[in-house]
Order: structure tokens, then C-alpha cells, then sequence
């Protein structure tokens, strides 16, 4: 039922570019590499389903353990997941398809083994909605662009390199100086993704109590935002000492692993 459902008629959006698959449809948006078509920043989501498999993995004492007992709410979740791809088709909108599969996930366990199975498998089954390419995101890629660059360009000015913003753009105002532009990949959203998704299952699985869970997870936001300020700050730091190709070149290129390594160690 599941595979006529989600791949055989889960996706009425642009079927002849698409496909009837839904999961056809998420992959090939993680696999895209257009900013303008709301996915760039999804590479990771080949990774979400191991993670949530590993999580599984994990708790597995605690699945064959726990109380089993079926339950008539489980199958009340599984209509109501139903009927979200029912409207998801109707209104051709495959991401409220893509939720109703994560919602079949979980509810279906939750019927046949009960609340407890039902309360170990919600976050496994709740990671899963990394995987779903959230379009509006996108609207967060100019705000965050001129966070970073007003942010960065005050610490240069504080740190003694004198720089103008204009725009998403940075010049020095030496002569012969820097000048770059802060774009699209460069505002962030990428790392934010992948690092709220990293922070979420660490903290779940590191942290005691659900309170603490949710502090570290709330704190990867900043944590993101500020090494994206911290990797636009170095790079205009490495054109002032050696020159725009490097920085914008070599430096630019490979920073981003540096900053985002330095990140994890943050949340850590």
C-alpha cells in the first residue's frame, strides 16, 4: 500500500519532469545544486536516514524491552497521516506528502505495539523531517547574508582593518584593497541546515533530560550563524595580509570545513 501510495502515485507535481514518486521527487531536490530552486542546501540528506536507522540501532534494548501493546490512537495518527497525503496530492504539494510518510512511520508501530514503542520511536521517526526540502527556507538566505556581512564588517573595523559595506558587498577602504561579495552560499543556510540537524541528534543522545536537549539544540542556530560571521571575517582578514586571489580563491574554498569543525567543537 505504501509503495502504490508514496512511488507509484505520490508526487502530482510536474510528473513528466518528476515522476510519480515522491521519494523520487526529495531525492533529485537533494541532489540539485540551483539556488533558485530551494534545495541547494540538502546535500545532507542522503546522511538523515542512516542517522535515524543509527538512533534505531541504539535503543534497540529498549524496543525489545518495552511494554507492547496495540493501539486504537496509533490508527487514529495513521488516518490522519493518510489523509495529509491525500490533501498533499490534491493540492500538489509533495513536501505535505513527504510529512505523511515520517507520520505512517511512526503511527503504524504506534498501532500495532502501543504508546511506549510509539514514545522511543518519535525522534528517529521526527529527524526524518531534515530530509524534507523545506522551499521557504530560502526567504532566510538574504537576511542571513546581511547579518553576516554587517557583522564581519564591523569586527574588521574593530580588529583595525578599515572596510565599507555596501550592500552584501565588502570593500577596504585602502587603496588596492579587498573587495567581495557576500552571495547566496555564502549566507550561511547551508551550514545552518547541517548543523541543527548534527546538534539535534547529539543532543538527544547526550543530554539527560528533554529541557537539555532543547538549550544545545537551540544553540546551534547561533552557533552557525556566528562561524558563517567568523568565516567572512578571516577571509577579508587573509585578502588584507595576502591578497584577494588567495582569499577569495584557496581560502575561500576550504575555510568553510574549518569554521564548521570549529562549530562542533562549540557544541561539543
Amino acid at each position: 500500500l505504501g509503495y502504490i501510495l508514496f512511488h507509484l502515485q505520490g508526487n502530482t507535481s510536474d510528473i513528466t519532469h518528476f515522476g510519480r514518486s515522491v521519494v523520487a521527487w526529495m531525492v533529485f531536490r537533494w541532489n540539485d545544486s540551483s539556488i533558485s530552486f530551494g534545495s541547494a542546501d540538502y546535500s545532507h540528506g542522503f546522511l538523515i536516514p542512516l542517522v535515524s536507522l543509527y538512533v534505531l540501532w541504539h535503543q534497540r534494548k529498549e524496543l525489545q524491552e518495552v511494554e507492547k501493546k496495540a493501539s486504537w490512537v496509533g490508527l487514529v495518527c495513521i488516518i490522519g497521516a493518510l489523509l495529509l497525503h491525500w490533501v498533499g496530492a490534491k493540492a500538489q504539494h509533495p513536501r505535505l506528502s513527504l510529512f505523511a510518510i515520517i507520520g505512517l512511520l511512526w503511527s503504524i508501530p504506534y498501532y500495532l505495539y502501543g504508546c511506549q514503542v510509539a514514545k522511543i520511536l518519535l525522534f528517529p521517526c521526527s529527524f526524518l523531517v531534515f530530509c524534507v526540502p523545506l522551499g521557504f527556507l530560502d526567504e532566510l538566505t538574504f537576511p542571513l547574508r546581511m547579518v553576516a556581512t554587517t557583522c564581519a564588517t564591523a569586527l574588521l573595523n574593530g580588529l583595525g582593518i578599515a572596510a565599507e559595506q555596501s550592500g552584501s558587498a565588502i570593500y577596504s577602504m585602502a587603496g588596492g584593497g579587498f573587495e567581495f561579495d557576500v552571495a547566496d552560499p555564502c549566507s550561511g543556510l547551508r551550514s545552518l541546515m547541517a548543523m541543527t540537524a548534527l546538534t539535534a541528534v547529539y543532543a538527544y543522545l547526550t543530554q539527560p533530560t528533554l529541557l537539555k536537549k532543547w538549550i544545545l539544540f537551540a544553540c546551534s542556530v547561533p552557533l552557525a550563524i556566528v562561524g558563517n560571521i567568523a568565516r567572512i571575517t578571516t577571509v577579508g582578514l587573509v585578502a588584507e595580509a595576502f591578497g584577494q586571489k588567495l582569499a577569495t580563491g584557496i581560502y575561500h574554498d576550504y575555510s568553510g570545513y574549518i569554521v564548521f569543525s570549529f562549530a562542533i567543537i562549540l557544541m561539543v
